[in-house]
Protein backbone atom coordinates (compact mmCIF):
# COMPACT_ATOMS: atom_id res chain seq x y z
CA UNK A 1 0.00 0.00 0.00
CA UNK A 2 1.31 3.42 -0.95
CA UNK A 3 2.02 5.70 1.99
CA UNK A 4 -0.02 8.39 0.25
CA UNK A 5 -3.04 6.18 -0.32
CA UNK A 6 -5.80 6.59 2.23
CA UNK A 7 -6.46 3.63 4.49
CA UNK A 8 -9.70 2.09 3.26
CA UNK A 9 -11.97 1.32 6.22
CA UNK A 10 -15.15 -0.72 6.51
CA UNK A 11 -17.40 -0.87 9.56
CA UNK A 12 -19.43 -3.89 10.59
CA UNK A 13 -22.43 -2.89 12.67
CA UNK A 14 -24.14 0.49 12.87
CA UNK A 15 -25.17 0.96 16.48
CA UNK A 16 -23.70 3.54 18.86
CA UNK A 17 -20.16 2.29 18.30
CA UNK A 18 -20.46 1.93 14.54
CA UNK A 19 -21.72 5.50 14.23
CA UNK A 20 -18.84 6.65 16.43
CA UNK A 21 -16.27 4.94 14.19
CA UNK A 22 -17.92 6.55 11.17
CA UNK A 23 -17.32 9.98 12.76
CA UNK A 24 -13.74 9.12 13.72
CA UNK A 25 -12.84 7.91 10.22
CA UNK A 26 -14.38 11.06 8.74
CA UNK A 27 -12.14 13.10 11.09
CA UNK A 28 -9.00 11.24 9.92
CA UNK A 29 -7.55 12.73 6.71
CA UNK A 30 -5.47 9.61 6.05
CA UNK A 31 -8.55 7.36 5.92
CA UNK A 32 -11.62 6.84 3.78
CA UNK A 33 -14.78 4.93 4.67
CA UNK A 34 -15.72 2.39 2.01
CA UNK A 35 -18.75 0.58 3.40
CA UNK A 36 -20.86 -0.08 6.47
CA UNK A 37 -21.95 -3.69 6.75
CA UNK A 38 -25.25 -4.35 8.52
CA UNK A 39 -27.66 -7.16 9.40
CA UNK A 40 -30.54 -4.72 8.98
CA UNK A 41 -32.10 -3.65 5.71
CA UNK A 42 -29.46 -1.25 4.30
CA UNK A 43 -32.20 0.98 2.94
CA UNK A 44 -33.34 1.76 6.50
CA UNK A 45 -29.97 3.16 7.66
CA UNK A 46 -29.24 6.87 7.40
CA UNK A 47 -25.46 6.54 7.13
CA UNK A 48 -23.43 9.72 6.78
CA UNK A 49 -20.21 8.98 4.91
CA UNK A 50 -20.45 5.60 3.18
CA UNK A 51 -23.14 3.31 1.81
CA UNK A 52 -24.80 0.68 3.98
CA UNK A 53 -24.27 -2.82 2.62
CA UNK A 54 -25.94 -6.10 3.59
CA UNK A 55 -23.57 -8.16 5.74
CA UNK A 56 -23.82 -11.07 3.32
CA UNK A 57 -22.18 -8.86 0.68
CA UNK A 58 -19.03 -8.27 2.76
CA UNK A 59 -17.18 -10.96 0.82
CA UNK A 60 -17.47 -8.80 -2.30
CA UNK A 61 -15.39 -6.06 -0.64
CA UNK A 62 -12.24 -8.09 0.07
CA UNK A 63 -10.17 -6.17 -2.48
CA UNK A 64 -11.70 -2.80 -1.61
CA UNK A 65 -11.07 -2.71 2.16
CA UNK A 66 -7.77 -2.46 4.06
CA UNK A 67 -9.16 -2.82 7.61
CA UNK A 68 -12.63 -3.74 8.87
CA UNK A 69 -13.63 -2.35 12.28
CA UNK A 70 -16.04 -4.70 14.06
CA UNK A 71 -18.63 -2.86 16.15
CA UNK A 72 -20.83 -5.66 17.47
CA UNK A 73 -21.28 -6.57 21.10
CA UNK A 74 -19.04 -8.92 23.03
CA UNK A 75 -21.86 -10.98 24.52
CA UNK A 76 -23.36 -12.36 21.31
CA UNK A 77 -21.56 -10.92 18.26
CA UNK A 78 -17.78 -10.68 18.36
CA UNK A 79 -17.10 -14.25 19.46
CA UNK A 80 -18.21 -15.41 16.02
CA UNK A 81 -17.99 -12.24 13.93
CA UNK A 82 -14.31 -11.54 14.57
CA UNK A 83 -13.11 -14.98 13.38
CA UNK A 84 -15.55 -14.89 10.44
CA UNK A 85 -14.52 -11.41 9.29
CA UNK A 86 -10.83 -12.11 9.87
CA UNK A 87 -11.11 -14.75 7.15
CA UNK A 88 -11.90 -11.88 4.77
CA UNK A 89 -10.15 -8.79 6.16
CA UNK A 90 -7.59 -7.38 8.53
CA UNK A 91 -9.72 -6.52 11.57
CA UNK A 92 -10.08 -4.59 14.83
CA UNK A 93 -12.58 -5.42 17.58
CA UNK A 94 -13.46 -4.20 21.08
CA UNK A 95 -14.08 -7.58 22.73
CA UNK A 96 -14.40 -6.73 26.43
CA UNK A 97 -15.43 -9.88 28.28
CA UNK A 98 -12.20 -10.02 30.30
CA UNK A 99 -12.44 -13.65 31.39
CA UNK A 100 -12.92 -14.84 27.81
CA UNK A 101 -10.14 -12.79 26.18
CA UNK A 102 -7.53 -15.62 26.14
CA UNK A 103 -9.92 -18.00 24.36
CA UNK A 104 -11.08 -15.27 21.97
CA UNK A 105 -7.47 -14.38 21.17
CA UNK A 106 -6.59 -18.02 20.41
CA UNK A 107 -9.58 -18.46 18.09
CA UNK A 108 -8.88 -15.24 16.18
CA UNK A 109 -5.13 -15.87 16.01
CA UNK A 110 -5.65 -19.24 14.33
CA UNK A 111 -7.91 -17.73 11.67
CA UNK A 112 -5.65 -14.69 11.13
CA UNK A 113 -2.56 -16.82 10.60
CA UNK A 114 -4.37 -19.24 8.30
CA UNK A 115 -5.49 -16.32 6.11
CA UNK A 116 -2.35 -14.14 6.46
CA UNK A 117 -4.30 -11.37 8.16
CA UNK A 118 -3.70 -9.08 11.14
CA UNK A 119 -6.39 -8.86 13.83
CA UNK A 120 -6.22 -6.64 16.90
CA UNK A 121 -8.69 -7.72 19.59
CA UNK A 122 -9.92 -5.97 22.74
CA UNK A 123 -9.09 -2.46 21.62
CA UNK A 124 -10.77 0.49 23.34
CA UNK A 125 -10.14 1.98 26.77
CA UNK A 126 -10.84 -0.93 29.12
CA UNK A 127 -9.66 -3.30 27.89
CA UNK A 128 -7.22 -1.23 25.85
CA UNK A 129 -5.70 1.99 27.17
CA UNK A 130 -6.34 1.04 30.80
CA UNK A 131 -4.73 -2.35 30.17
CA UNK A 132 -1.63 -0.70 28.72
CA UNK A 133 -1.34 1.66 31.67
CA UNK A 134 -1.68 -1.20 34.13
CA UNK A 135 1.20 -2.90 32.32
CA UNK A 136 3.38 0.22 32.33
CA UNK A 137 2.66 1.01 35.97
CA UNK A 138 3.44 -2.50 37.17
CA UNK A 139 6.60 -2.67 35.05
CA UNK A 140 7.96 0.59 36.45
CA UNK A 141 6.84 -0.03 40.04
CA UNK A 142 7.16 -3.79 40.64
CA UNK A 143 6.70 -3.31 44.40
CA UNK A 144 3.21 -1.91 44.71
CA UNK A 145 -0.52 -2.19 44.11
CA UNK A 146 -2.71 -1.42 41.10
CA UNK A 147 -6.18 0.11 41.41
CA UNK A 148 -8.78 0.72 38.72
CA UNK A 149 -11.69 3.08 39.31
CA UNK A 150 -14.49 3.36 36.74
CA UNK A 151 -16.83 6.31 36.30
CA UNK A 152 -18.70 8.44 36.94
CA UNK A 153 -20.34 6.86 33.94
CA UNK A 154 -23.31 5.02 32.50
CA UNK A 155 -23.17 1.24 32.70
CA UNK A 156 -25.22 -0.07 29.79
CA UNK A 157 -25.42 -3.63 31.12
CA UNK A 158 -26.57 -2.57 34.57
CA UNK A 159 -29.08 -0.12 33.10
CA UNK A 160 -30.51 -2.91 30.96
CA UNK A 161 -30.79 -5.20 34.00
CA UNK A 162 -33.01 -2.60 35.71
CA UNK A 163 -35.16 -2.15 32.61
CA UNK A 164 -35.96 -5.88 32.66
CA UNK A 165 -37.75 -5.58 36.03
CA UNK A 166 -41.54 -5.70 35.76
CA UNK A 167 -43.03 -2.23 36.07
CA UNK A 168 -39.89 -0.39 34.91
CA UNK A 169 -40.34 1.79 31.83
CA UNK A 170 -36.82 3.22 31.59
CA UNK A 171 -33.63 3.42 33.61
CA UNK A 172 -30.05 4.65 33.65
CA UNK A 173 -27.42 3.43 36.10
CA UNK A 174 -24.20 5.27 36.89
CA UNK A 175 -21.06 3.67 38.30
CA UNK A 176 -19.46 6.17 40.69
CA UNK A 177 -16.02 5.86 42.32
CA UNK A 178 -15.94 6.34 46.08
CA UNK A 179 -13.91 9.54 46.22
CA UNK A 180 -12.53 8.92 49.70
CA UNK A 181 -11.07 5.59 48.59
CA UNK A 182 -9.58 7.10 45.44
CA UNK A 183 -7.93 9.90 47.40
CA UNK A 184 -6.40 7.38 49.81
CA UNK A 185 -4.86 5.57 46.86
CA UNK A 186 -3.57 8.79 45.29
CA UNK A 187 -2.00 9.66 48.63
CA UNK A 188 0.06 6.47 48.41
CA UNK A 189 -1.64 4.58 51.24
CA UNK A 190 -2.07 1.33 49.23
CA UNK A 191 -5.23 0.32 51.14
CA UNK A 192 -7.02 -3.01 50.81
CA UNK A 193 -10.42 -2.09 49.39
CA UNK A 194 -13.55 -4.21 48.99
CA UNK A 195 -15.87 -3.88 46.01
CA UNK A 196 -18.27 -1.79 48.12
CA UNK A 197 -15.46 0.50 49.26
CA UNK A 198 -14.32 1.34 45.71
CA UNK A 199 -17.57 2.05 43.82
CA UNK A 200 -21.21 2.84 44.39
CA UNK A 201 -24.24 2.66 42.09
CA UNK A 202 -26.72 5.44 41.29
CA UNK A 203 -29.96 4.39 39.57
CA UNK A 204 -32.51 6.73 37.97
CA UNK A 205 -35.69 4.85 37.18
CA UNK A 206 -38.99 5.53 35.42
CA UNK A 207 -41.85 3.19 36.39
CA UNK A 208 -45.36 2.50 35.22
CA UNK A 209 -48.20 4.41 36.85
CA UNK A 210 -49.21 2.75 40.14
CA UNK A 211 -46.11 0.52 40.12
CA UNK A 212 -44.88 -0.67 43.52
CA UNK A 213 -41.78 1.53 43.87
CA UNK A 214 -40.57 -0.07 47.09
CA UNK A 215 -40.72 -3.54 45.55
CA UNK A 216 -38.78 -2.31 42.51
CA UNK A 217 -36.23 -0.58 44.73
CA UNK A 218 -35.78 -3.80 46.72
CA UNK A 219 -35.28 -5.86 43.56
CA UNK A 220 -32.63 -3.46 42.32
CA UNK A 221 -30.51 -3.13 45.46
CA UNK A 222 -30.57 -6.88 46.10
CA UNK A 223 -29.84 -7.98 42.52
CA UNK A 224 -26.92 -10.41 42.66
CA UNK A 225 -23.96 -9.84 40.31
CA UNK A 226 -25.17 -6.28 39.69
CA UNK A 227 -26.04 -4.26 42.81
CA UNK A 228 -25.99 -6.38 45.97
CA UNK A 229 -22.25 -5.87 46.54
CA UNK A 230 -22.50 -2.08 46.28
CA UNK A 231 -24.07 0.84 48.13
CA UNK A 232 -26.89 1.57 45.70
CA UNK A 233 -29.28 4.52 45.56
CA UNK A 234 -32.50 4.39 43.53
CA UNK A 235 -34.22 7.62 42.48
CA UNK A 236 -37.58 7.49 40.71
CA UNK A 237 -37.99 10.18 38.07
CA UNK A 238 -40.30 11.08 35.18
CA UNK A 239 -39.77 9.97 31.59
CA UNK A 240 -39.22 13.62 30.68
CA UNK A 241 -36.44 13.98 33.26
CA UNK A 242 -34.82 10.78 32.06
CA UNK A 243 -34.85 12.09 28.49
CA UNK A 244 -33.65 15.58 29.38
CA UNK A 245 -30.99 14.79 31.98
CA UNK A 246 -29.79 11.24 31.33
CA UNK A 247 -29.68 10.78 27.56
CA UNK A 248 -25.88 11.04 27.26
CA UNK A 249 -23.34 8.26 27.66
CA UNK A 250 -20.50 9.70 29.76
CA UNK A 251 -17.85 7.48 31.30
CA UNK A 252 -14.20 7.36 32.27
CA UNK A 253 -12.09 6.44 35.23
CA UNK A 254 -8.57 6.00 36.50
CA UNK A 255 -5.77 3.46 36.62
CA UNK A 256 -3.51 4.11 39.60
CA UNK A 257 -0.30 2.26 40.50
CA UNK A 258 1.30 3.03 43.84
CA UNK A 259 4.64 1.57 44.83
CA UNK A 260 7.93 2.07 46.59
CA UNK A 261 11.24 2.45 44.77
CA UNK A 262 13.13 2.27 48.09
CA UNK A 263 12.19 2.14 51.73
CA UNK A 264 9.98 5.09 52.58
CA UNK A 265 9.97 6.47 49.01
CA UNK A 266 6.45 6.19 47.53
CA UNK A 267 5.63 6.82 43.87
CA UNK A 268 2.15 7.19 42.35
CA UNK A 269 1.43 6.59 38.66
CA UNK A 270 -2.04 7.67 37.47
CA UNK A 271 -3.87 7.63 34.14
CA UNK A 272 -7.32 9.28 33.89
CA UNK A 273 -10.14 9.57 31.40
CA UNK A 274 -13.18 11.87 31.60
CA UNK A 275 -15.47 11.15 28.65
CA UNK A 276 -18.59 12.98 27.48
CA UNK A 277 -19.34 10.04 25.17
CA UNK A 278 -18.12 6.53 25.86
CA UNK A 279 -19.01 5.28 22.33
CA UNK A 280 -17.35 8.21 20.56
CA UNK A 281 -14.12 7.84 22.50
CA UNK A 282 -14.08 4.06 22.04
CA UNK A 283 -14.73 4.58 18.33
CA UNK A 284 -11.79 6.98 18.15
CA UNK A 285 -9.53 4.39 19.79
CA UNK A 286 -10.69 1.68 17.37
CA UNK A 287 -10.05 3.97 14.42
CA UNK A 288 -6.50 4.76 15.55
CA UNK A 289 -6.01 1.01 16.04
CA UNK A 290 -7.15 0.42 12.46
CA UNK A 291 -4.33 2.74 11.38
CA UNK A 292 -1.92 0.66 13.47
CA UNK A 293 -3.19 -2.50 11.80
CA UNK A 294 -2.40 -1.04 8.38
CA UNK A 295 1.17 -0.34 9.58
CA UNK A 296 1.50 -3.88 10.93
CA UNK A 297 0.32 -5.29 7.61
CA UNK A 298 2.88 -3.14 5.78
CA UNK A 299 5.55 -4.53 8.12
CA UNK A 300 4.63 -8.08 7.08
CA UNK A 301 2.99 -9.18 10.32
CA UNK A 302 0.19 -11.74 10.58
CA UNK A 303 -1.87 -13.15 13.45
CA UNK A 304 -3.82 -11.73 16.39
CA UNK A 305 -2.47 -8.95 18.60
CA UNK A 306 -3.49 -6.75 21.51
CA UNK A 307 -2.60 -3.25 22.65
CA UNK A 308 0.44 -4.76 24.38
CA UNK A 309 1.98 -5.71 21.03
CA UNK A 310 1.59 -2.49 19.03
CA UNK A 311 4.39 0.12 18.75
CA UNK A 312 2.87 3.44 19.85
CA UNK A 313 4.06 5.18 16.68
CA UNK A 314 1.81 2.92 14.62
CA UNK A 315 -1.27 4.67 16.01
CA UNK A 316 -0.19 8.08 14.74
CA UNK A 317 -0.85 9.46 11.24
CA UNK A 318 2.45 11.37 11.22
CA UNK A 319 5.90 10.06 10.40
CA UNK A 320 8.48 8.83 12.87
CA UNK A 321 10.61 11.90 12.08
CA UNK A 322 7.73 14.24 12.94
CA UNK A 323 7.03 12.34 16.15
CA UNK A 324 10.62 12.73 17.27
CA UNK A 325 10.59 16.42 16.45
CA UNK A 326 7.18 17.31 17.84
CA UNK A 327 6.30 14.93 20.69
CA UNK A 328 9.50 13.39 22.07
Amino acid sequence: MSKRSPIRIAINGYGNLGRAVEKAVHNSPDMELVAIFTRRDPATLATQHAPAVAIDEAKNYVDLVDVCVLCGGSATDLGTQTPDFTKLFHTVDSFDTHAKIPAHFAAVDAVARENSHVAVISSGWDPGLFSLNRLIGESILPRGETYTFWGRGVSQGHSDAIRRIDGVVGAVQYTVPVEEAKQRVLAGEAPELSTREKHRRECFVVVEENADQESIRDQIVNMENYFSDYDTTVTFISAEELSNNHAGMPHGGSVIRTGQTSEGVTQVYSFDLALDSNPEFTGAVLTATARAVSRMVAAGQTGAYTVFDIPPAYYSPVSAEELRAQLL
